[in-house]
């Protein structure tokens, strides 16, 4: 199981992440402007009624809709759906069905699908 502190420990390792205000999540800075590469998952409790903050479940950034497909295709025991992230590019984690280190490379990829030059540039030299 990963818990919410096992990815902020990942997400310090990385240049520029920081955690939002609010709703759990990261982001980076690129052009002045905070990119999104996981958050805590608005879930559809009742229909018809506003979704609801479910913290146990995450939406991590993947580089396109073919590595999307990829990690669907593979049926991992914590891949959830959602219609409202078709033809997005992120997956929904259930934490609860994954290992910390199963989750640090798909944070990491995340990452790097927003992370600016400069950012990545000094993930490298890490």
């Amino acid at each position: 199981m990963t818990t919410l502190d096992d990815i902020r420990q990942i997400c310090a390792k990385l240049p520029g992440a920081v955690e939002g205000e609010g709703r759990f999540g990261f982001s980076v800075e690129v052009k002045g402007k905070a990119k999104g590469f996981l958050w805590s998952w608005l879930e559809r409790v009742e229909p018809k009624k506003a979704r609801v903050v479910n913290e146990g479940v995450i939406a991590i950034v993947v580089p396109n809709l073919t590595a999307k497909e990829l990690i669907k295709e593979s049926n991992p025991p914590y891949w959830v759906e959602d219609p409202h992230y078709n033809g997005y590019p992120a997956i929904i984690v259930r934490l609860s069905h994954i290992k910390p280190e199963e989750i640090e490379d798909l944070i990491i990829e995340g990452w790097r699908a927003k992370a600016s030059k400069q950012l990545l540039a000094q993930w490298v030299e890490n």
